[in-house]
């Protein structure tokens, strides 16, 4: 009786055993990061990263300008880090976040944008949703940077911008490094994505990029609609008749006379803005705004533009000023740009052909009616998630 409870005894132990066991190689201690925990609490887990890697496009998505580079969930946690850390200007007061605003399609409503001690930038500040998505590889309005990666520290070293210039003196890039170095979730950061807490610009490149290129927005009436059908060119059953006669003239070329004037065909914005990304065409000329913010002289150097998605939101408010002077403050103001291009040769050489049939300004001479469709199509590419997700 008494062996017999003692080998009940035994068996029971080596069942509690082996269950506490199998539970401890089941649930590893977590890792602690308290220079992280105390500076952003709740809202970065290092051991519980945000979905960046494996966030879903359409089917129909297929332009990126990434190079084939895989994003990583850990380095775009630390390039939102970056982001929207003022740490990286010289006086703690600007930060990437301060010109590209969630809320505003990631875009400023100022036409400049306000930099550190004073200084302001000389374009408006571009948006950045779905910047991934796209052919043109180059970035800025006036295309200087050959890359996202090569974009993302030039504000950073720029004088009025974020100030490390090292001009006039102002201390210079490597002193940013330094300085981010001796900053306590800097260096988890960087041992918990690299391994090892070395700061580079190579890699602020890097997680920065991947940050900017996770902001996508797909949930728009546009969306939905398309999903619908097999092409852009058939109606969407979601979209009004006015809705789908703008997206019919969006998308159809004009036909012109000899004197530039539309006699046939839509309104040809899709030449140069491609749906379903409503990316830039990467061989497209200026498009007749060759003003410069505060200054008389002429710009024909800007040829790049953001996609076209989200620059209102869905109720149909502009999310900030369109176009690199910020000249266009609504959408008939854009359309009405186009409606008319004044071409002086001498002036512009450099305008796009399709904006010069027959070497001359076109002349859409666009009804009211057509306006109003393209407006309410333009409306349709907004969608919602990308002025409140969290992450």
């Amino acid at each position: 009786m008494c062996k017999s409870y003692r080998l009940i005894l035994s068996v029971f132990l080596l069942i509690i055993l082996g269950t506490r066991c199998t539970k401890n190689e089941q649930s590893p201690s977590l890792k602690t990061y308290p220079a992280v925990q105390a500076a952003f609490g709740d809202h970065i887990d290092l051991n519980n990263l945000a979905n960046y890697a494996a966030q879903q496009q359409p089917a129909y998505i297929t332009k990126d300008n990434a190079a084939g580079q895989l994003m990583s969930d850990a380095k775009a946690t630390l390039g939102r880090v970056l982001f929207y850390d003022k740490n990286l200007s010289i006086d703690n007061s600007v930060s990437c976040s301060s010109c590209h605003r969630q809320e505003f399609a990631f875009s400023d409503t100022a036409l400049v944008s306000k930099g550190v001690e004073g200084g302001v930038t000389t374009r408006h500040s571009m948006r950045l949703v779905n910047a991934r998505f796209s052919d043109e590889k180059k970035f800025f309005w006036n295309e200087r940077a050959a890359t996202l990666e090569a974009q993302t520290t030039q504000p950073m070293q720029d004088h009025a911008e974020m100030g490390f210039s090292g001009q006039n003196g102002r201390p210079g890039f490597n002193d940013l490094l330094n300085k981010l170095g001796g900053i306590s979730y800097y260096n988890e950061l960087f041992q918990f994505v690299y391994g090892d807490i070395h700061i580079t610009e190579t890699r602020l490149q890097e997680c920065l990029s991947q940050f900017v290129r996770s902001i996508q927005s797909f949930d728009a009436k546009y969306d939905a609609g398309r999903a619908l059908v097999p092409n852009d060119n058939i109606d969407f059953p979601n979209f009004t008749v006015n809705e789908n006669l703008g997206k019919r003239l969006f998308l159809a070329p004009p036909v012109f006379d000899i004197a530039g004037n539309r006699i046939n065909g839509g309104a040809g914005c899709n030449g140069c803005h491609r749906a379903p990304e409503f990316d830039i065409d990467p061989n497209s000329g200026n498009n007749g705004i060759t003003g410069i913010i505060n200054n008389t002289g002429r710009d024909l150097t800007n040829t790049k533009a953001p996609s076209l998605r989200d620059m209102t939101r869905t109720n149909g408010i502009v999310n900030s000023p369109m176009m690199h002077t910020g000249a266009n403050k609504t959408l008939r103001n854009a359309i009405a740009h186009y409606d008319t291009i004044n071409f002086n040769p001498a002036q512009n050489p450099t305008l796009d052909p399709k904006l010069r049939p027959n070497g001359v300004g076109q002349k859409l001479n666009l009804s009211e009616d057509e306006i109003r469709a393209l407006v309410a199509f333009l409306q349709t590419l907004s969608g919602t998630r990308v002025y409140t997700e969290e992450k």
